[in-house]
């Protein structure tokens, strides 16, 4: 239970973050932000799994997801636009 609410919390965040990058920085970072928000949908693990024959790890999915975050809130130009 807990890793399905995880992957919820960073699978909506990360949604909300492409589409504020969309609208107010440029098309290109949304979009991969909107695909890297697809990567912890709960169905995503078992659809790489069954496509490619390797799933990710929680740990993995969480630590990519800091990273993402520290590189979007920290350095990334949303965060100057906002000035955090």
């Amino acid at each position: 239970m807990k890793s399905n609410t995880i992957t919820w919390f960073f699978c909506i965040l990360f949604f909300a973050i492409g589409v504020l990058n969309a609208f107010i920085i440029h098309i290109v970072p949304g979009a991969l932000y909107i695909l890297l928000s697809l990567l912890y949908l709960p169905k995503a693990n078992l659809l790489l799994k069954m496509k490619f024959g390797f799933s990710l790890p929680m740990a993995a999915k969480i630590g990519l997801g800091l990273v993402a975050l520290w590189g979007t809130l920290a350095v990334g130009d949303l965060a100057e636009r906002f000035g955090l």
